[in-house]
């Protein structure tokens, strides 16, 4: 399933129930999320960061936010911070 910016407009509560139905309804899918809000998807099994029409990187969240010179981890700590 491709779910282009599906939550872009809807407070914070709303996403958060919608990505838990997203996460029960399709477990055994795989779910390509489109998003600029990086809470959507933290919780992703990889990340993918494009720019320019190019992939940057792609690993799992958590390793990108480890990585203080990773874009994503840019990206996160401009919205976080």
């Amino acid at each position: 399933m491709c779910i282009d910016e599906a939550t872009a407009n809807v407070d914070q509560e709303t996403d958060r129930h919608i990505q838990r139905t997203i996460r029960s309804a399709f477990r055994q899918s795989t779910v390509l999320t489109i998003a600029h809000r990086v809470s959507t998807i933290l919780d992703s099994d990889r990340v993918m960061v494009m720019g320019n029409g190019h992939v940057l990187e792609f690993d799992a969240p958590d390793v990108l936010l480890q990585d203080k010179n990773s874009h994503f981890y840019k990206i996160a700590h401009q919205e976080f911070h």
